[in-house]
């Protein structure tokens, strides 16, 4: 993918991961369980190599390539210390904590996440790291960790986002009622070029419905993004869950996809219309969305299939699912 970029984590008990931020911006979205995030942000003015002085204009572009998934294993803490080997213990003083309520810093900052149970218990906070940052990922108690991101041009500041900043959304209705968390939304979180957001859709539900394209530059019709799918789907009893993603070709490519799709598993939308998401009775979905693209706005507008656009029309005689929203709104560390 050009512009979108994902990376899962599960993470035992004390393990930490080193991530370096390349030339893209990122998000650490907790999906289970809570973790500190410790982000060490570049320069904003980088000293030329030639005289050392302050670099002018605009945000300096000449980082190194996007990291490679790494493994934390190797990972070294300031000072030595490993959390592994001597449990909890407090951050390191040159780190600035944040939290809910709190600006962004300038300098080195550490983002205390509280997270949540699962993906079905709430929206999460989460962290925001700019382009060319470094930061190192650890669980005390481990857990599964989404790092979201978007190749990108501006530096934006390293940023904490509460949980009750979280605009969620109940969209469409009967069997296409579905939740969405917009948690990175156009409009709702400041990025350069990242949307993002989760989609929760009841056992039975047909989401991402009627099949959509954003793979086309038409001002204030359709923004060109690519995207990625990413899905937890719940299971029953000891029955592992299940969904289907149905991806077509559009006149911008030829992408057609049916897939079965289980947890932890990932569809790639370079174009295309995409839709339905198909969650199998007794198993609830959920899919985060990762969306990103060229285009100078960063937005998101759509447009639906002619064939199957008409099946918005029909929503406003029928009730949302009264299964939603999952949980009520999670609330944001003391």
């Amino acid at each position: 993918m050009d512009w979108t970029r994902l990376l899962v984590l599960d993470l035992v008990p004390g393990e930490a991961y080193a991530h370096a931020c390349g030339e893209s911006e990122w998000i650490v979205l907790p999906l289970a369980g809570g973790c500190e995030v410790r982000c060490t942000e570049p320069s904003p003015t980088p000293p030329l190599p030639e005289t050392g002085g302050a670099a002018p204009g605009p945000p300096f572009r000449g980082s190194a390539p996007d990291p490679a998934p790494q493994t934390p294993a190797g990972l070294k803490w300031p000072g030595g210390h490993n959390p592994a080997d001597s449990g909890p213990s407090p951050a390191p003083p040159e780190f600035e904590e944040r939290g809910p309520g709190q600006r962004p810093g300038s300098g080195p900052q550490d983002f205390r996440l509280r997270g949540r149970r699962g993906v079905f218990d709430g929206p999460t906070d989460f962290a925001y790291l700019p382009r060319d940052g470094y930061a190192e990922i650890m669980s005390r108690e481990g857990g599964r960790f989404a790092l979201v991101g978007a190749r990108c041009e501006q530096r934006l500041p390293a940023r904490y986002g509460p949980a009750a900043g979280v605009p969620v959304e109940l969209r469409g209705s009967g069997q296409c009622s579905r939740q969405v968390n917009n948690f990175a939304a156009a409009g709702v979180f400041d990025c350069d070029r990242l949307i993002a957001v989760e989609v929760l859709t009841p056992g039975g539900n047909w989401s991402s419905y009627p099949p959509h394209k954003h793979d086309e530059h038409h001002p204030g019709e359709e923004s060109r993004l690519e995207e990625i799918y990413y899905y937890e789907i719940a299971p029953h009893g000891d029955t592992p869950g299940l969904g289907y993603q149905r991806v077509s070709p559009s006149p911008a490519g030829k992408t057609d996809i049916l897939t079965e799709v289980r947890t932890g598993d990932a569809v790639l939308i370079p174009d295309g219309w995409h839709g339905p998401s198909i969650a199998a009775p007794g198993h609830d979905m959920y899919y985060l969305n990762v969306m990103a693209g060229p285009g100078a706005t960063r937005e998101w507008l759509i447009r639906d299939h002619p064939d199957h656009g008409w099946i918005r029309s029909t929503w406003t005689a029928q009730d949302i699912d009264p299964r939603l929203p999952f949980h009520d709104r999670a609330e944001d560390p003391a």
